[in-house]
Formats: C-alpha cells, structure tokens, sequence
C-alpha cells in the first residue's frame, strides 16, 4: 500500500465529529437485523421469447429496403421488397394457361353433350360415348390444374413484397439493394422487446433447493436494476455434459433498457436468514475504502469505517463489521458528506 494512500485511510478514520450546518436536518435509519431470503445467485443471458430470421420465398433481385439494424417495425409493414416483373410475367402466363383449359373444358363438353344425343339415336358406338366423356373428364381436371396453377402464381407475386410478422426491432441485416436471392436466403431478423425472458443453467445439485416453482429476481448490473420474474419454467431436462438443466425466467411485458444478448444475474430464494441491514444509498466508497455517517448522541456524527456485501434487490446492504443492530446511520452518504463540517 503506497504512502499517500495510507495517509489518506488514516485521515478519512480518524475519530472525528461532525457539526451540521445552520437550519439543516440529517435523516437518518436504524441498523436493523431482519429475516431476509438467501439466495443462490446463477449468471445468465437476456433473449426475446419471439424472435425470428425472415427469409425469401421467391427468387429475385432486391429493390427496395426500407429498415436498417436498430429500426422499429410495425406489424404488416413492408420491410423489404424483392423485384417483381418476373413474377408478373408468371401471374400473366397462369391467367393465360386458364384460358386456354377453359376453352377447351367449354370445347370437351359441348361434345360431350352431342355424343349423348348421337348415341341416344344409335348414330355412335359405346365406346365413342366413352371417350367423349374420358375427354370431358381430362379438359376439366386440366382447367382445375390450371387454376391452381393461377393461384400460386399470383401467391408467389405477394412474396415479392417482405412483410413483417409481428411488431418489433431488427436486429440484423442480410441484404443489400440490388443484390440477387434465391428461395431460402436470410434477409432480416428482428425480434420483439416487449417479450423477453432470461435463460440460466443450474447445476443438477441446486435443483432441490430452487424447486420445480422458484422465486427468483433478476440483477441487471449494466443498469443497475433488479426485476421480479413474471413467472419461471424449469426445463424437464438435462445437459449430459454440464450436468445441469436450464431454466427459463420470463420478465414483465414491456421493461424497457433490455434486449437479446445482455448479461443478468438471476437471484433464487433458497432459504431464510438474519441480517444486518442498511440502505446502500447510506454507504459511503471512496476507492478501496467504505464507510458510513454515524450519528450519535446529541447528533454527534462520525465517520465509520464498515465491511458490507453487495447490494440485494430491495437495495440494501448486509453489514459484515462496523455497525451493532440499534444505531442510526445517515441516510444518504453523499449528502451527509456535502451538509456538514469537521469541527476541529
């Protein structure tokens, strides 16, 4: 430890008192033993419960691309359009073929209805009867294929215009304008944040203690917040090389600041324990060091130096030395800090 800093721990603890200044009020809490949850602690990943990978069902150049990574989209809107003359020509070309089966189902059978009468008059043979009919039969079976033929001509035109299942972000991009796909080719993936949900894998040992119905909270220490599962499902399975079987937490609908990829802790009551407690806003870090304001008698203040554990989700700090249950700690550390002197 260097020199200076050694003598800036010995001047930050050294015994002193603070006087408030004129018409200022500290507020303060008391140090409290309270039964709180334990918890086992599992690291884990945010993911979309919906999210998908929208690829071309038809084959053709990119014409037009209206979101980028990052956009919002909107249920049903055009995401990306893919060049439709030649699905044009198809359409043309199925409406054509249906004309043509269309006559000739009109041309079978209106001879088909002339045998009829020919063979009533005995003027044809049975078996002249029979191909009419067989011919009959053929030209209406081909205007069928024909027609089936027009629609999915005419569906295959609508997959030239990409549009968006449901509402939510694009997270990825595969395409450029102008570029050429085929059927099965990545465009765009998105997915959508008011749905998410955390995955953690637990060891098959910590299973009995979590449940088959855990509570648990989520940490989400890049924003410093902590969030109650909505609901939790234990998958009826395991890892057979990590022994351990994944968990899925579902959080609120619509909690902002979250999306796919982000680093979460997931926090599982195990049991229950006396702490003592304080607010973290009451804890005072100056480096290495952690402190508290401790008023006193006559409201006296001193400045103590403490050993806490990290946060729990309720925001507040198990005391590990430094502090005895009854005392009375300033409430917010950076005010108490700015409000008041040292008396010399």
């Amino acid at each position: 430890m260097g020199k200076k800093y050694r003598l800036a721990v010995a001047c930050l603890f050294t015994s002193v008192s603070v006087l408030a200044q004129a018409g200022e009020s500290l507020a303060t809490v008391p140090v409290q033993l309270r039964e709180v949850a334990q918890t086992y602690s599992a690291e884990g990943v945010v993911e979309a419960a919906r999210q998908s990978t929208v690829s071309a069902q038809i084959s053709g150049r990119v014409q037009e691309v209206n979101f980028d990574t990052g956009d919002k989209v909107k249920k049903g809107q055009i995401i990306l359009r893919i060049d439709e003359r030649e699905a044009d020509q198809a359409v043309a070309g199925s409406r054509a073929q249906v004309q043509q089966a269309q006559a000739a189902l009109q041309n079978a059978q209106l001879n088909y209805a002339r045998s009829l009468q020919l063979f009533g008059q005995k003027f044809i043979s049975q078996s002249a009867l029979d191909k009419a009919q067989s011919d009959y039969q053929v030209a209406q079976a081909q205007a069928a294929a024909s027609e089936a033929g027009e629609k999915q001509s005419a569906l295959a035109q609508s997959y030239t215009a990409v549009i968006a299942p449901y509402g939510g972000v694009v997270s990825a991009r595969m395409v450029e304008l102008g570029e050429m796909v085929m059927v099965g080719k990545p465009l765009m993936a998105g997915f959508d944040p008011s749905q998410m949900r955390v995955i953690v894998n637990v060891p098959q040992y910590k299973l009995a203690d979590i449940g088959q119905r855990p509570s648990v909270k989520i940490e989400i220490p890049s924003l410093s917040r902590w969030i109650k599962a909505a609901s939790v499902v234990v998958q009826p399975a395991a890892d057979a090389r990590t022994h351990s079987t994944q968990v899925k937490i579902s959080l609120p609908e619509n909690e902002s600041g979250l999306y796919p990829g982000m680093f979460v802790r997931a926090h599982f009551v195990v049991g229950k324990a006396s702490k003592l407690l304080i607010p973290g806003s009451a804890v005072a870090r100056r480096g290495e060091v952690v402190a508290v304001y401790v008023v006193g008698e006559k409201e006296a203040v001193s400045l103590r130096q403490v050993r806490v554990s990290e946060a729990t989700g309720e925001n507040e700090v198990e005391v590990l030395s430094g502090l005895v249950q009854g005392e009375r700690v300033a409430l917010d550390a950076i005010k108490a800090g700015m409000s008041f002197k040292l008396k010399k």
